[in-house]
């Protein structure tokens, strides 16, 4: 558990060079990252002493949406459920920067919209070359310093100097037009409970299982993302490198990172007691490798101009309809 700092300038005392993510982020992973905002979480339960794994039965319930599949993110309720943490959005009405501060003065973890192009973490491939939003948590601030201590990606970093500056709009004439980011700050309420035994937190975790499993898609989502994928495959041909990246990042980045997170969620319950979970999380990470492969082929067939089989989408329709019915069987059609 990390020692905490009873000051304005930050939470827990963490370096970027001497911090240590979680072991989802240093094993070796079909998909390096998630989405931002899930990746930013691990890190942040990690370093608050949590388990993230036992707060991801969200990863079970993702559906194809019509353009794109469902940007997973942990469920707020679920960090409530399993940690006694509340997440309330902040208003702002003054300086970001004020509000910041005085959040981490009350050892409140800032969630804050930001701008990739002033990330020094996304190096080669945002920063100061594109203007991409992202979501990061504040656990330090230095306003005199220009420092910054926040959790990103798969790790924690630190920022300052011109970053800061352009980061927080410091050098930049103020418009009116621009719009303030949304904002979310991490309240533990550790004076409710006493602190939870790992027993406790696996069987929270297993009554949040069975509430995502009914909310699971009543049509096999990879259905219908191949029917909308025949259609896509006409417009994509051809079209450069950048638009397909968004295109990916929507659909098979996407369920291919969740359903990748969904495999290790039923590793760790098989590694705590849950029995005739192996094949369910074998499935999972199948529909994994599938989606990354499958995503390298797209992106030549693309540039190429050339069409490209989608027989493969039958293969995961498969394999999630086998694995909804194992685990409605197992912990809902009793």
């Amino acid at each position: 558990m990390n020692k905490k700092i009873n000051s304005a300038n930050g939470i827990l005392q963490l370096t970027a060079s001497t911090y240590q993510p979680h072991s989802i982020h240093t094993n070796q992973r079909d998909w390096a990252e998630t989405n931002c905002y899930v990746d930013v979480w691990i890190e942040l339960l990690h370093s608050l002493g949590y388990q993230p794994i036992a707060a991801m039965p969200f990863t079970l319930g993702i559906d194809f949406e019509g353009d794109q599949w469902t940007f997973f993110k942990f469920q707020l309720s679920d960090l409530y459920e399993l940690y006694n943490i509340e997440v309330q959005e902040l208003a702002i009405w003054k300086p970001l920067l004020e509000h910041i501060e005085q959040q981490i003065s009350l050892s409140r973890p800032v969630l804050v919209e930001l701008d990739s192009m002033f990330l020094p973490d996304t190096v080669g491939t945002a920063y100061q070359l594109a203007h991409v939003k992202t979501t990061v948590a504040i656990n330090s601030i230095d306003i005199k310093a220009k420092k910054m201590g926040y959790f990103h990606a798969q790790s924690y970093y630190e920022l300052e100097g011109d970053d800061f500056d352009h980061l927080f709009r410091l050098k930049d004439e103020y418009n009116k037009s621009h719009l303030e980011p949304y904002v979310e700050i991490v309240k533990q309420r550790t004076n409710r409970c006493t602190k939870k035994t790992k027993e406790h937190t696996v069987k929270k975790s297993i009554n949040l299982l069975k509430q995502q499993l009914t909310k699971m898609p009543e049509t096999n989502p990879f259905i219908l993302f191949k029917q909308q994928l025949v259609e896509d495959l006409n417009w994509l041909k051809g079209k450069d490198l950048d638009l397909f990246h968004q295109y990916s990042f929507a659909t098979l980045r996407q369920f291919g990172a969740c359903f990748e997170l969904a495999s290790v969620y039923l590793t760790w319950l098989i590694k705590h007691g849950e029995d005739d979970l192996n094949l369910a999380a074998e499935n999972y990470k199948k529909i994994s490798e599938m989606a990354k492969i499958y995503q390298f082929q797209l992106a030549r067939s693309v540039a190429r101009g050339k069409t490209i089989e989608t027989t493969v989408i039958d293969e995961m329709a498969s394999l999630w309809e086998k694995t909804k019915k194992t685990l409605l069987d197992k912990y809902i059609n009793k």
